[in-house]
């Protein structure tokens, strides 16, 4: 098989990688489901505080589109609804208990079509998995996709291993492939390092070997090299190894099965291994000891969201990160000879003498907010044929045909984070995108 090699992109090695162990953990407390983990998403409420739900209660749906519904994953009463800033739903916060009742949902796995294999998907809340570019937001059910690509590589900062994931659940992911292979008018693209074996020998799919520096693992990375979006039409879907086994755990029993495998690390944990659990979990459920003024991260250091001890993972998240909370300016700051640090402008030392040593990174990004300076940098680290800085420049104007001519229909907020990790003006590249992309949406 041949193999993609990427040359552009940045490693951010850091100190907390976890023991390649799966452990147990106990029966959470509390699950929650959060209506801001699905990118479009306009929920409307099906149920109030004290209602008893099972597996498979549906919770929220979408005001758009009805058939889009957010479930339970577990059986017990709801017991709290979190309301944000104008009255925005947070979470649905679940009290299980411990029958664990499920909702017949009536598969019959011996006569599947596409359209009993998404009604199956809508009614299990699993059809939320699916990411569609253009615009990187829930898929629309209605749709056929030319493609559906997984990527079994995440290479973001202290990632889960896909391997690690599908250890023990190679059926499972089978099952699930064959069942998206009825989805597509195209093929189901998998996507892995060349040296992850596990996934060589799977079918009903086709499968492509990439290698390089993150983004190198992105989905948006692999569409780009592979088969790249065309127009605002051209309609791609994606989803995780998670999900896929998922998808094939519904087909194989007719029940959703909410267990999944989550990753702690980082330097302010002090138990860092991957933990059985199930989706929306409350993160004390599982996490150990963290330091005094840490940050607990669901997701990766560049993309995640900040969350509580007594916050969810969150639905697509397979990664817990706790790094130290930087409470005070550091003190010199970049005039300091910086032995332990890492920089992609190798303005420390530690970049010149030690460039594979990991560092210990907190939350400080070193600096405020600065003019945007247009250059060449940014194309160093997006391994795309893409010119980051022009492509922000159209969004902040709002130029429509500049945006649609830069290749604003291939990417998502993930594909910049290392342009807001590198860059010396410290702009939010990411909102600039996400920004874009409803812009592209509304008007293109």
């Amino acid at each position: 098989m041949k193999v993609k090699k990427l040359h552009q992109g940045y490693d951010i090695k850091l100190v907390g990688e976890t023991v390649r162990t799966i452990e147990a953990t106990p029966f959470p407390k509390k699950v929650a489901v959060k209506p801001t983990d699905f990118e479009g998403l306009k929920p409307k409420l099906l149920i109030k505080t004290g209602d008893e739900v099972k597996v498979g209660t549906p919770l929220v749906f979408h005001k758009t589109n009805e058939q889009i519904k957010i479930i339970s994953h577990v059986s017990g009463k709801i017991s709290e609804i979190i309301r944000g800033e104008r009255r925005v739903i947070e979470a649905i916060v679940i009290e299980p208990d411990e029958k664990q009742v499920h909702d017949d949902l009536k598969i019959d796995s011996n006569n599947l079509t596409k359209e009993s294999i998404i009604e199956a998907l809508l009614n299990s809340g699993l059809f939320l998995n699916f990411i569609q570019r253009p615009f990187n937001k829930i898929a629309n059910p209605s749709d056929i996709p030319r493609d559906i690509f997984i990527s079994a590589m995440d290479t973001a900062p202290l990632a889960a291993e896909a391997a690690l994931i599908l250890q023990g659940n190679e059926n499972s992911f089978q099952k699930g492939l064959d069942i998206l292979s009825q989805l597509t008018s195209g093929k189901v693209r998998l996507s892995f390092k060349p040296e992850d074996n596990v996934f060589v020998d799977f079918k009903n799919c086709e499968l492509h070997n990439f290698s390089g520096k993150h983004p190198a693992g992105n989905v948006g990375v692999h569409i780009h090299h592979i088969s790249p979006i065309k127009n605002a039409h051209d309609n791609v879907w994606s989803c995780s190894v998670q999900a896929v086994i998922q998808i094939g755990k519904l087909f194989e029993t007719g029940k959703i099965k909410p267990e999944i495998i989550v990753k702690v690390a980082g330097s302010a944990v002090e138990k860092r291994y991957y933990y059985k659990t199930v989706i929306g979990a409350e993160v004390s459920s599982f996490l150990g000891k963290v330091d005094e003024d840490s940050r607990i991260i669901s997701g990766d250091v560049l993309t995640g969201k900040k969350i509580e001890l007594e916050g969810f993972v969150g639905f697509k998240d397979n990664l817990i990160t706790v790094i130290p909370e930087a409470t005070e300016p550091e003190f010199l700051g970049w005039l300091s000879p910086g032995f332990s640090k890492r920089s992609w402008w190798k303005t420390f030392v530690a970049a010149i003498i030690t460039p594979k040593k990991k560092y210990k990174a907190d939350t400080n990004i070193g600096g405020g907010n600065r003019s945007l300076v247009i250059n060449s940098i940014y194309e160093e680290v997006v391994p795309m044929d893409i010119l980051p800085s022009y492509l922000i420049k159209s969004i902040l104007a709002e130029d429509i045909e500049e945006m649609e001519a830069l290749g604003i229909y291939e990417v998502a907020e993930e594909d910049f984070a290392l342009c807001e990790y590198i860059c010396p003006s410290k702009t939010e590249f990411q909102q600039i995108i996400r920004k874009g992309l409803d812009l592209i949406e509304k008007e293109g």
